[in-house]
């Protein structure tokens, strides 16, 4: 299927996706607080810049977008135009968050990847991962 929209309009498109306090971002937050978590956000000392971090249990957590963290489903589809500057730009933000969850792992960190097409699905699941991370935090 081609794009309808001209490239200007597409880069304008683009150009308004931020990269924090997005609508999962905050729901995520929401959930947290109210099962008296408390957290700090976006902490520039850590590799990736997590969107959570909860520092008392010592666990990053990643609230992805299926589209720019390459999700396998149906939000995380490719483009079909510009193929090449898809797959480069896409493949190197997973490459990327690969490298970060790794180092962050490696320096006693626990990770959790939330994705926003499993969000509120997900829930459950984040609170499940948060305690099994802090069990193991001591």
């Amino acid at each position: 299927m081609a794009d309808i929209f001209t490239t200007e309009a597409r880069s304008k498109i683009m150009g308004l996706v931020h990269g924090r306090n997005t609508r999962p971002e905050m729901y995520i937050r929401k959930v947290l607080h109210a099962f008296g978590y408390r957290f700090r956000l976006h902490r520039k000392d850590l590799p990736g810049r997590p969107d959570i971090v909860l520092p008392r249990y010592r666990i990053a957590v990643f609230v992805h977008g299926c589209f720019w963290h390459g999700h396998d489903c149906k939000r995380g589809k490719r483009p079909t135009t510009n193929i090449d500057f898809w797959t480069k730009k896409l493949d190197g933000n997973i490459e990327r968050d690969k490298k970060n969850r790794k180092l962050l792992q490696e320096t006693g960190w626990g990770v959790v990847v939330i994705w926003q097409c499993c969000l509120k699905a997900d829930t459950e699941r984040l609170l499940n991962s948060l305690a099994e991370l802090r069990i193991k935090a001591g």
